[in-house]
């Protein structure tokens, strides 16, 4: 489960582009990239079982301030419950602009896990809107159906606050806390912290270093040889954009 667009540390994959929110493009762009990651964390919790995943993803950022993309990561919980998926892919779409003098960011996420095998389904749509004033940016999802496989969990939600501090040298300071409220199943509700650093490496080229801990139910959120999936832990990554 990946967010999107900021990085939510958090749609949680490093490279997501979540808390982040921009004025309108003077051209239209097309854009890939792809990355690695020592752990994919989507909101504090691993989706890799603790190890590395590889991502890409493709984005058309048009000129009017509407955009489309999609993104895909390796993933390894759903087959660890046996539910046949290994992959994760994202498809969202949405505006971004600027009004009152600040920056907005609305859209919509499919989260879909193909071959998915067991019921309620982990796909997932939400719609989201953000708002960023200065470095500092608050956003909001949404699930419009059951939430990542969890039972009667429609109208589950997310919220993310984050800022983004300019260290200068193209370093990036990113710390970010969020809440993940699973509606009807208050058990599984949590809130996550993560402290970012990005570097520029140039040439398309970023690195990224995070600690990402969580106050999710140890007894709850494990691997199958019980680790448990939001741990406190580093996790770094390296991403090409192009």
């Amino acid at each position: 489960m990946k967010k999107i667009l900021v990085p939510s540390l958090l749609t949680l994959s490093l490279f997501a582009v979540t808390g982040v929110v921009y004025a309108q493009a003077a051209e239209s762009t097309l854009s890939f990239n792809a990355g690695v990651v020592s752990d994919y964390r989507f909101r504090g919790i691993s989706q890799s079982r603790l190890e590395p995943a590889v991502q890409a993803g493709v984005d058309y950022a048009d000129k009017s301030g509407f955009y489309v993309g999609a993104w895909a990561s390796s993933i390894k919980w759903v087959t660890d419950i046996n539910g046949g998926s290994k992959a994760e892919l994202n498809f969202y779409g949405g505006h971004k602009g600027s009004v009152a003098g600040m920056a907005y960011d609305v859209g919509f996420l499919r989260y879909e896990y193909p071959e998915y095998k067991l019921s309620p389904s982990a796909n997932t749509n939400e719609v989201y809107g953000a708002l960023t004033h200065g470095i500092f940016t608050a956003k909001y999802s949404h699930a419009l159906t059951n939430a990542f496989g969890v039972a009667d969990s429609k109208n589950s939600y997310y919220l993310d606050l984050s800022a983004a501090v300019d260290m200068g040298n193209g370093l990036t300071l990113t710390p970010h806390v969020g809440y993940q409220s699973f509606n009807n199943n208050a058990s599984l509700s949590y809130t996550d912290y993560s402290l970012t650093v990005a570097k520029d490496l140039g040439k398309g080229l970023t690195a990224t270093a995070a600690i990402v801990a969580t106050d999710a139910d140890k007894a709850l959120w494990v691997t199958p040889n019980g680790k448990f999936t939001g741990r406190t832990g580093a996790v770094v990554g390296l991403k090409y954009s192009f």
